[in-house]
């Protein structure tokens, strides 16, 4: 309820014939709750401009622990002035209050004009709360009322009697909520987003409204962040921007790396990749500047070990001149491939940029499983294997992702194809290579699984195919089956 309805008269609770006998001239809407608990997320999400642990406060409020910060903004009071004074200018009435546990902040902006309240010292505290309703305890409406006709209107009423039957009329949570309110218990908000492990910021006196200033504020924070890194020997895997708008909205641009990586350079040129796809994909709104933004964050959500490197270069000598090339080492080959990478995920989205793992099986449809290349290194790949150069069987070009039945004919059963009809041409073998027999996966014991020998077939036209007989006669199945599972050419 805003200052206009309590000048008016309106209190929660009216009737609507009630309200309007008070103000004619009033409109009435219905309440959409989901529009309501969307704005009142935002509004928790802007509180994250003053602290990293912003919780939703049911039904219309938001938790900040401000342990900590609240030097940065001139103390508590300018702390709470400075946040009533930017949420009235987006048009939404709020009430501050700061206390040293979550229920005595709920109760004093709900329930008094207290709104700095004393350290804990209990009996300090208790003197301010024993006047509070008991309503303030987040109680029920009945439990409220049936406390009301026991004579229990206010908390120093519960306080000053006996406990136990109170608790065994109206349940131990109206004490639990007392002891947490006056700090003899703790009870700790549950943040929207998990505390960032390093986080670094800018602010501003105006807001930053041209792209290249925001590219520049971001490189500047990434410095500082990389020596964060270093000196703890850890490097990024996730990072996170956030941009807070002058008018209260908030912008959040995530990166990803697929290696540790504390390297300034690559994490700005990283986020301006991140910039400059902004509302090219359909996944992703275009970067709104507004107003400009008064606040950019930088940090880094997710790190990992990562142990200081040394670059190895080797010299190497033409045989036609005297200049010499530097050729770099496989660590340094690798983190170009990671760079390249990542500033492929940032432009197109992680998970469009792909590359294969191996699979702990020998059937060749399963293999390997493409999965976002920005993972490979966080995701567990047990079993997997790779052939020694030299010794891998050779294997097509395509394969399909299923085989594909072929009609084939054989002068013995147990024998290579003679011909075959694939996709309704007959195709005449000219030459022939194998079998190279893949037993079934006996481990998983599915019944249906039959051993395969594969050939590579070459047929009169000069194609290449990959054939395989499904069965072994006599033993596994009277008519083996055959397929064609990949092209060479």
């Amino acid at each position: 309820m805003d200052g206009t309805a309590r000048r008016l008269g309106l209190a929660p609770g009216l009737s609507l014939s009630d309200a309007r006998a008070v103000a004619p001239d009033l409109d009435a809407v219905e309440h959409d709750s989901a529009a309501f608990e969307r704005r009142l997320a935002g509004v928790a999400d802007w509180c994250r401009r003053f602290t990293p642990l912003a919780a939703l406060d049911a039904p219309d409020g938001a938790m900040l622990d401000i342990t900590g910060v609240t030097h940065l903004f001139g103390g508590e009071a300018a702390l709470a002035r400075e946040i009533e004074q930017r949420l009235a200018r987006q048009g939404v009435t709020g009430v501050c209050a700061i206390a040293s546990t979550p229920e005595a902040a709920f109760a004093f902006a709900r329930f008094c004009t207290t709104r700095l309240a004393p350290p804990s010292e209990e009996k300090s505290l208790l003197r301010l709360v024993s006047r509070l309703p008991v309503a303030a305890l987040r109680l029920d409406a009945g439990t409220v009322a049936a406390l009301g006709r026991a004579g229990l209107k206010q908390i120093g009423d519960i306080h000053m009697r006996p406990r136990a039957p109170i608790a065994a009329r109206f349940g131990a949570r109206i004490f639990d909520t007392l002891d947490a309110m006056l700090g003899l218990s703790r009870s700790p908000i549950s943040p929207r987003f998990e505390s960032p492990a390093y986080i670094v910021e800018r602010r501003f006196a105006e807001g930053v409204g041209a792209r290249e200033q925001i590219e520049t504020t971001i490189g500047a924070l990434a410095q500082d962040l990389c020596g964060m890194l270093e000196r703890h020997g850890e490097g990024a895997r996730r990072l996170c921007a956030s941009l807070f708008r002058v008018d209260g909205a908030v912008r959040h641009i995530h990166a990803g790396t697929s290696r540790p990586t504390r390297d300034p350079r690559a994490l700005a040129r990283l986020f301006r990749e991140r910039l400059e796809a902004a509302g090219k994909t359909r996944d992703e709104d275009p970067l709104d500047i507004g107003y400009g933004f008064d606040v950019i964050r930088l940090a880094a959500t997710e790190v990992e070990n990562l142990d200081p490197s040394q670059a190895v270069l080797t010299q190497r000598r033409t045989a036609t001149a005297a200049q010499s090339d530097l050729d770099f080492s496989n660590g340094e080959r690798a983190e170009h491939l990671a760079d390249l990478v990542d500033r492929l995920g940032a432009r197109l989205g992680t998970r469009r940029v792909l590359r294969f793992v191996e699979q702990d099986t020998h059937l060749p449809e399963h293999a390997v499983m493409a999965v976002p290349a920005a993972e490979i290194r966080t995701r567990a790949t047990k079993g997997a294997f790779a052939f020694e150069a030299g010794d891998a069987p050779d294997r097509p070009i395509r394969l399909f992702e299923r085989p594909e039945p072929v009609e084939a004919i054989a002068s013995v059963p147990d024998g290579p194809p003679l011909r075959f009809r694939w996709r309704r041409l007959t195709h005449e073998v000219a030459a022939i290579e194998g079998p190279e027999r893949i037993a079934p996966e006996w481990w998983r014991h599915e019944a249906s699984a039959l051993t395969r020998d594969y050939f590579r077939v070459e047929d009169v036209d000069g194609h290449r195919f990959w054939l395989f007989r499904e069965g072994l006669y006599g033993t596994e199945t009277a008519r083996p089956r055959w397929f064609v599972h990949g092209l060479f050419a």
